[in-house]
């Protein structure tokens, strides 16, 4: 039915009604759905099909015929190549109030109860929308047409590789980091991983900063633990690049989505770098997660500070604590922290965290929360407030299912996913009751949001 309707190659002329969660423009054609990149609410396109499905169509915008009074020219040159960004030809305070729409719709699909009478906060953004990622992780390869290794991001849904020299979402420092890698690794003219004949050993660069203590770490995540030209490209990176204080290397030898693997050693300087969020300095290894934008990082925290709701007598629970940003932050307040994390370089880092700013009330174990909460609630500790910070999947459900059981007063849920929020929001809703839902924008010219929302039991 739906392919007599329209065809792949078929050109459509539609108004686009809304945006998509991924920053596409949405249309209808003879009300079948259509998803197209790069065009904006208010919009007539013209747009190629590119793929039609049972429920859904996508195309490509082929000519603008009445343009938005939104739509800016992106600065990025590789801006509809990379995929990294989604929004840089939306103007910036339209970009936010896109990430509360965007929340609105999540709740609208997932209908948890009361969602109409919400308090759905404005989205707090940025002064400066720009350079504010400290992580760049970026994919190796050899082209063949301009014989030489690359770094960039795949094209979406693919693995053909976007060279990238000049990111500007990216802190300078760390692009200079791999600018100068990238040479090196040309200049010794090491083999790079090749995806298609499983072969060839560097795949992957990670450079992560400190922004306020200016801290670089530089990680080679390799096929095997070989490592070609080692001790001559340590000695040209350490000369050339001062600020690089870690220089590691983390072995991926698997066929997996996962960019990193278990083992990672230290080929030079210190295992960890230093940052600093809300006065708490933190040691960051390789592996452990931390938020890409530490100017908004401060924001979201005392965000989700004040959403605890605090007082001096409560215990608090920190799941998904990585390095234990945000219970470190809380704990000098309250009566006694703990968190736990499933990756065990993480906990160690937030137990020198917690040692390192003198915390003698926080206690922190390597597991998921749906086993130990159900094992601390046993051994008689019961959290007067707890905090969620799940990954995009959103709460694993027997941490659902515990937190139903165990509720604790308040419950301060921080989600990086609109979609899997507004679907746990159907089950805690009916133990919790849903005072605000505050946006702040962590990942400006993305379609990506974080949400902060305070819960109190009913």
């Amino acid at each position: 039915m739906i392919q007599a309707a329209i065809k792949k190659g078929q050109t459509v002329q539609l108004k686009i009604k809304r945006l998509g969660i991924n920053g596409e423009g949405i249309g209808y054609f003879r009300n079948l759905i259509l998803f197209i990149p790069n065009a904006l609410p208010g919009e007539e396109v013209v747009a190629t099909v590119t793929n039609v499905s049972q429920k859904f169509a996508e195309g490509q915008v082929t000519k603008i015929v009445k343009k938005s009074p939104n739509r800016i020219t992106p600065p990025c040159h590789v801006y509809e190549e990379c995929g990294g960004c989604q929004l840089q030809h939306l103007s910036y305070n339209k970009q936010l109030v896109f990430k509360r729409d965007l929340l609105k719709q999540a709740l609208q699909k997932f209908k948890p109860k009361g969602y109409q009478e919400f308090d759905l906060r404005p989205t707090i953004g940025m002064d400066d929308p720009w350079h504010y990622r400290n992580k760049a992780q970026f994919q190796l390869r050899y082209s063949n047409k301009r014989q030489r290794i690359e770094a960039g991001l795949y094209r979406p849904n693919s693995h053909e590789l976007v060279p990238i020299d000049d990111c500007l979402v990216q802190e300078p420092q760390t692009q200079q980091v791999l600018n100068t890698t990238v040479q090196l690794l040309n200049k010794y003219n090491v083999p790079v991983y090749d995806e298609k004949k499983n072969s060839g050993i560097f795949r992957t660069l990670m450079v992560r900063i400190g922004v306020i203590t200016n801290e670089l770490q530089l990680v080679f995540i390799t096929n095997s633990e070989k490592f070609p030209s080692k001790q001559a490209l340590i000695r040209e990176l350490t000369t050339r690049l001062p600020n690089v204080v870690s220089i590691m290397q983390n072995i991926q030898n698997k066929k997996t989505s996962l960019v990193m693997g278990e083992k990672t050693v230290n080929l030079w300087g210190k295992d960890t770098i230093e940052e600093q969020i809300n006065e708490v300095t933190f040691d960051l290894s390789a592996r452990a997660f931390f938020q890409l934008n530490p100017y908004q990082t401060s924001v979201l925290y005392q965000e989700a500070i004040r959403a605890l709701d605090y007082q001096s007598s409560d215990t608090v629970i920190d799941a998904y604590c990585g390095v234990g940003t945000i219970g470190l932050s809380v704990a000098p307040f309250v009566k006694q922290v703990r968190g736990m994390d499933t990756i065990s370089q993480a906990i160690t880092d937030a137990k020198k965290n917690a040692q390192r700013k003198g915390l003698t009330n926080t206690h922190y174990e390597t597991g998921t929360a749906e086993d130990l909460i159900p094992k601390w609630v046993k051994d008689g500790y019961h959290a007067d407030a707890i905090v969620v910070d799940p990954p995009r999947t959103g709460l694993d459900d027997k941490l659902l299912q515990t937190l139903l059981r165990h509720p604790s007063k308040r419950l301060v849920y921080v989600s990086c996913n609109v979609s899997t929020l507004a679907r746990d929001l159907v089950q805690l809703a009916k133990v919790y009751r849903v005072d605000y839902l505050q946006s702040v924008d962590m990942f400006p010219q993305t379609a990506r949001c974080e949400v902060v929302v305070k819960l109190t039991k009913k």
